[in-house]
């Protein structure tokens, strides 16, 4: 086999760094990562059903007054800190490490959030995802998710009637994992889907590309790929039905 039919067979990996999309409101911030962007002449800021990943912070005592969103699926993943929830269907809601929202906001859902002035400061990921249809009913999920054990992937959302605790109602599947320094692996995959990377804490090796704290790494194809933790690591992983029907119609992620 020559060098050229080697370099054939390697899977394609897309990496990106650290966005530089965001907005500043003081005691809020947010980094809006697009998936899309990852690939040369992509015509879609997202990919597929996703459409962004962001990157949030919130300072203690704050509040982000009750607002709308429509035609979104809106999920909130809290790896330490909490965030208080507050609806207009009368939720009071707390979101942490060891529970997951997903807000199913189809034809109106009404919302507010909050971090108490004692909370310690808060950095999570809003993940929004395009649903299959226009003004589906709305609705709201709030889970315990299973303990992590270091090294594995836990699935905590993927779309309805999967083994996932919470469900979005398209192909998108979502993934965490803690890997330590130097333990290994393997991407989740799934048949004719693709896989969104995003380093939330350390660095790792994604086949032979390095992948920072805040960067990430979009591999287009289902491709058993090995990731290495190069420090301790937090990690994402979601696997996308790039063909999925979608609508781009969100508040936030069109």
């Amino acid at each position: 086999m020559d060098d050229s039919t080697l370099t054939q067979t390697q899977p394609r990996i897309y990496t990106a760094p650290r966005t530089a999309v965001s907005q500043n409101q003081g005691k809020f911030r947010i980094h809006f990562n697009f998936p899309g962007r990852a690939v040369p002449g992509h015509d879609d800021h997202g990919y597929g059903p996703l459409a962004t990943v962001v990157e949030s912070f919130m300072d203690p005592g704050t509040l982000i007054r009750m607002h709308q969103h429509r035609n979104e699926e809106i999920i909130s993943w809290v790896p330490d800190g909490v965030m208080r929830h507050d609806d207009g269907e009368g939720n009071k809601l707390v979101t942490d490490s060891e529970h997951l929202m997903v807000m199913n906001a189809g034809s109106e859902f009404w919302h507010a959030e909050e971090t108490l002035a004692d909370d310690p400061p808060l950095r999570m990921l809003q993940i929004f995802v395009r649903p299959y249809s226009l003004d589906l009913e709305s609705d709201i999920q709030h889970e315990l998710i299973p303990d992590p054990v270091a090294g594995e992937w836990r699935h905590l959302f993927g779309p309805e009637k999967t083994d996932a605790p919470l469900y979005v109602r398209n192909d998108v599947d979502f993934y965490d994992c803690r890997l330590d320094a130097g333990a290994t692996t393997t991407l989740p995959s799934r048949p004719g889907w693709h896989t969104y990377l995003y380093v939330f804490d350390g660095a790792v090796d994604v086949g032979n590309e390095p992948v920072g704290c805040t960067e990430s790494a979009l591999v287009p194809d289902d491709s058993n790929i090995p990731v290495t933790a190069t420090e301790d690591s937090t990690i994402v992983a979601f696997n996308i039905n790039p063909d999925a029907p979608v609508t781009r119609q969100g508040t936030i992620g069109r």
